[in-house]
């Protein structure tokens, strides 16, 4: 796990045979299994924390896509404050 120690997590992975999109997509469906139901900040600030690396980023609106898709969401949740407006 050296290897993932980096600054560009992109690149390293590319390295060992990794694409952006497969990991983030079965890390969402993971997250979705333990913890479904989340709204887009909780989804966003998930995957802040497993993807620190900048060159990550760009995988953020993907990563909540496939939440969504195996949260069996295809929109986030609508908040009580977002209804009432």
């Amino acid at each position: 796990m050296d290897l993932l120690l980096g600054e560009n997590w992109p690149d390293t992975c590319s390295a060992v045979g990794l694409d952006c999109g497969t990991c983030t997509r079965k890390c969402a469906s993971t997250v979705a299994k333990i913890c479904s139901g989340l709204e887009s900040n909780g989804v966003h600030q998930i995957f802040v924390q497993l993807y620190p690396s900048p060159g990550c980023r760009p995988m953020a609106a993907a990563f909540e896509q496939a939440y969504r898709e195996a949260s069996g969401f295809s929109q986030p949740p609508v908040t009580a404050a977002a209804a009432a407006a």
